[in-house]
């Protein structure tokens, strides 16, 4: 066999590489090699991940309580509230059904899925109980926090990959962060306010590509410094003097953002914001040891298209979770387990194929919810004997049709594209996501046209702020969506002296996922020395861009 095999995507008919080690793999997972290309596995897996679109208007369809749900009211599926869900009070295995020949196997499982009861929204319950933070997903370990999305911490709101963090808000993918605001891939500093791929900081604002700043503002590729401003290092007294004229009004520090932008472009930037990796390609990784095309990933070896995943082993599709695992295959939220295939929301597992919310259970396929079980498909239990012969019928069933090894179908997905992670990592308009085999979800949960304060009545100045406006209703500038100021973040404001944002947490997620930069990789070449790079930089964006070795030279 060629060291490496160039196909054809079967959705998108784009040409995408087959490695020689990613033939062992399939191998070895006994699946066939895939036939859409790693872009479309992506979009066909995040369908199936709803993090951020909340519905508040749904009880418990066992208790009867108020609950925030990730799925729409409208939708025909049973969901119980997080306590009634865990408990013993109802058992999966009541839904079983027998297999049906005469019937396709994911029309089979679509009707499973349809019938069994849903947990409202997914608590990691290995990072310990959500306290006071209901408006949480994919998360454990919360603390009155609102808002918060695959995170751990205290008193946070509006972030989206930030753990073990406190008093942070509006931040997206750091570590070990305190009194944060708008930090896009920042770890291990405190008091920072729009800071992009920064270490090790405290106090400082408008920071990018930077580590161990201590009160510095408007800064680029600095390494260890105080007192700088714009990159050029001020007295104490000089320094106080520039930021105090600009900090806590809303239209100075727009005035000034829109002059670092500019500022920002004039100095390179390094190929990519990964740390301490061998041979692997990807952005924002670290530790990690052969990971191919993967972004936003710790500790993870020998892997390839995983996002936002940990400490995962032997994978070729992943989002998410990844904890301690191996032998993963297109899966999703999923932890603590081996041999994993097509399966969402499996923990502490094995030999799993196309299952759903599975928890300590062993050799199951379209399974659903299940607990401490083996050998069951369609959540009845077989013996050994039966399960094996009758889950080789099916995968035989599956490959005759080319569809085993592809991801449960997007049509059966919970959720519609623009609700998903999907969207949030390559967008698309509703006709696209249409034209492409998704739903759409008209229906989100969201207000306009009810603001009691308008845009003009809102104090430039923080401190001129008082309590009365988080009665009050504002108007996104962007979306015209409505959203209010929580007392908890009206007081973070007033801590940092940050002014009162202009847009909606929607809209500043997304000016976020644009300063992180695309899940998208492009060949251009090193502006200083023309070597070849593999960057999430596009060829045709204004950034100077070095290869690693160029930009430590220069920078670090």
């Amino acid at each position: 066999m060629e060291k490496s095999q160039i196909k054809i995507c079967q959705n998108c008919k784009s040409e995408f590489v087959i490695e020689l080690d990613d033939f062992a793999f399939y191998e070895k997972m006994k699946v066939p090699a895939p036939t859409f290309c790693p872009e479309c596995r992506f979009k066909m897996l995040a369908i199936w991940r709803n993090e951020m679109s909340l519905y508040s208007s749904k009880k418990c369809d066992m208790c009867g309580k108020n609950i925030i749900t990730m799925y729409n009211p409208k939708s025909p599926y049973k969901v119980y509230c997080y306590q009634c869900y865990m408990s013993d009070s109802w058992d999966a295995r009541d839904y079983m059904r027998d297999y049906d020949f005469s019937r396709p196997f994911f029309e089979q499982f679509n009707s499973l899925l349809k019938d069994v009861p849903k947990k409202n929204t997914s608590i990691d319950a290995s990072s310990g109980p959500n306290i006071n933070s209901e408006y949480a997903n994919y998360a454990g370990g919360m603390k009155d926090c609102y808002m918060v999305f695959n995170s751990i911490g205290e008193q946070m709101m509006y972030c989206r990959g930030i753990r073990e963090s406190k008093e942070t808000v509006d931040s997206y993918f750091g570590e070990h962060l305190e009194k944060c605001y708008e930090c896009v891939n920042v770890f291990k500093s405190s008091g920072l306010i729009f800071a992009r791929n920064t270490y090790n900081s405290m106090d400082s604002a408008f920071v990018i590509n930077c580590n161990g700043l201590n009160n510095c503002f408007g800064c680029v590729n600095l390494r260890n410094k105080s007192y700088h401003f714009m990159n050029e290092l001020l007295s104490r007294e000089e320094y106080i003097k520039k930021i105090g004229e600009i900090m806590g009004s809303y239209s100075k520090m727009e005035e000034f953002k829109e002059k670092f932008v500019k500022f920002a472009l004039t100095f390179p930037r390094k190929e990519n914001n990964n740390i301490k990796n061998v041979n692997s390609n990807g952005d924002f990784l670290s530790e990690c040891k052969d990971v191919d095309n993967s972004f936003e990933v710790i500790g993870a070896e020998n892997s390839k298209n995983i996002f936002s995943s940990r400490a995962i082993h032997n994978a070729d599709g992943s989002i998410g979770f990844g904890t301690k695992s191996e032998l993963f295959f297109n899966c999703l939220g999923s932890g603590f387990s081996s041999n994993i295939i097509c399966s969402c929301s499996v923990s502490s597992s094995h030999n799993i194929l196309y299952s759903f919310g599975l928890i300590n259970c062993h050799d199951c396929m379209g399974c659903d919810s299940l607990k401490n079980s083996e050998y069951c498909i369609l959540n009845k239990q077989y013996t050994k004997e039966e399960y094996e012969k009758l889950k080789e019928n099916i995968v035989g069933e599956l490959a005759k049709q080319g569809l085993y090894g592809l991801m449960i179908p997007s049509e059966f997905s919970p959720f519609g594209y623009n609700e998903t992670l999907a969207y949030d990592n390559m967008p698309l308009t509703k006709e696209e996501a249409i034209a492409q085999g998704f739903r759409w979800e008209d229906d989100i949960q969201m207000t306009t046209g009810k603001e009691t304060l308008q845009l003009g009545e809102i104090s430039d100045h923080i401190k001129d702020v008082n309590s009365t406006i988080t009665k009050e209703i504002l108007k996104c500038i962007s979306c015209e969506r409505n959203y209010k100021i929580a007392e908890q973040e009206l007081s973070l404001y007033k801590k940092m002296n940050i002014p009162i944002p202009r847009k909606c947490f929607f809209c500043r997620h997304q000016d976020r996922l644009r300063r992180r930069g695309p899940y998208k990789f492009w060949n251009r070449k090193c502006d200083h020395c023309g070597k070849e790079i593999n960057t999430n930089y596009a060829p045709d964006r204004p950034e100077i861009v070095y290869c690693e070795s160029c930009y430590n030279n220069e920078v670090a």
